[in-house]
């Protein structure tokens, strides 16, 4: 009868590691139109909102990414005025972004979102941020590196809002990009070349974009208001709604890492040679030799991986039987993935 187990040699098995990337397109009419909003879902404690790729309230809408606002304590618009709408949450945003994507200093200070990345400089911080925070079923296991693209309309709020334009990337990101943050690696992100100044992050396993409220620019960002006066006078919800209508299109590759341990099941010309099917025989006569000086003939139809017990862990099943004799030997190579 065939040998019930094979032991691998350590040249048998080999680990790779593959990376699968998919298109990710997000359109404004989605975030802003298609659905009359009703994919925009609101919260009583007004600090983010999120967004669907169908009405929420629909059993088959999928979350897409969460918008929200935030400032730190030492932004020109923070202040302590009585006028500040909601400026406690604004603030507890910022940090709270800050210290998953930054982390802290020394002192146990939480650090804040530095232009450049260059954590040590004090002098160039992003004070006034919009977080837009992505689902794990788009990002999967991270963001490519050097595909984001992000297009905002920086015109007059309004049906003129997408009369002037700016385009921010991670130009560059594939291979200049940041490795001190306890979230993961991240980029820069830039209205044009990467000598310009860099407007804001995309922390790429975390799934999180992170921009300056300054791409918007200063002319009536939220109605009859400038930026300063729009940030201090309105909650985040209000905030949300108008960076959502200013989103003309986001654009990225997520990234799958698909790891594959491979066996190579070497069967040698004597092995393997006869089956355990008990059908193979009757009797004592072996089913498929006609005389008994013929060379024994097996049919390997399945492969199956064991642990060092003997328990039966994983089954390949081949597309068609493979004909085994004395006179030939055969190598199948197995891939398990996870």
């Amino acid at each position: 009868m065939a040998t019930t187990y094979k032991t691998f040699l350590a040249d048998d098995v080999t680990n790779t590691a593959t990376l699968l990337h998919e298109n990710i397109p997000i359109t404004g009419t989605l975030v802003s139109g298609t659905y009359n909003e009703n994919n925009i879902k609101t919260f009583s404690h007004k600090r983010f909102q999120s967004v669907y790729d169908y009405p929420y309230l629909s059993s088959s809408a999928n979350h897409i990414f969460d918008i929200s606002f935030g400032i730190s304590s030492d932004s020109a618009v923070s202040g302590a005025s009585a006028t500040h709408v909601d400026i406690d949450k604004k603030l507890q945003m910022y940090n709270m972004m800050a210290q998953v994507l930054v982390g802290y200093d020394t002192t146990g200070n939480i650090l804040k979102f530095d232009r450049d990345g260059d954590l040590s400089d004090t002098s160039d911080k992003h004070d006034d941020c919009v977080f837009l925070t992505f689902s794990r079923l788009l990002v999967k296991d991270e963001i490519k590196k050097g595909s984001v693209a992000i297009t905002l309309g920086t015109g007059s709020y309004g049906v003129n809002v997408f009369d002037d334009q700016v385009t921010i990337t991670d130009a560059g990101g594939s291979s200049d990009y940041k490795i001190n943050s306890p979230a993961g690696e991240y980029g820069l992100l830039y209205t044009g070349s990467t000598t310009g100044t860099p407007v804001g992050h995309v922390f790429y396993q975390a799934g999180v974009m992170v921009l300056t409220a300054s791409v918007f620019g200063d002319t009536n960002f939220s109605g009859s208001y400038e930026r300063a006066s729009a940030l201090s006078g309105s909650d985040i919800d209000r905030l949300s709604d108008v960076i959502r209508h200013r989103i003309q299109n986001i654009r990225f590759n997520n990234t799958v890492e698909l790891n594959s341990t491979i066996y190579f099941c070497r069967i040698n010309q004597g092995e393997f040679n006869y089956s355990s099917n008990p059908t193979y025989v009757n009797g004592s006569k072996i089913r498929v030799k006609e005389y008994a000086t013929d060379s024994p003939i097996s049919y390997i139809t399945t492969v199956g991986l064991y642990s060092s017990n003997n328990e039966l862990l994983a089954v390949a099943k081949l597309s068609e039987p493979l004909k085994k004799t004395t006179g030939n030997s055969l190598i199948l190579r197995t891939r398990l993935d996870f």
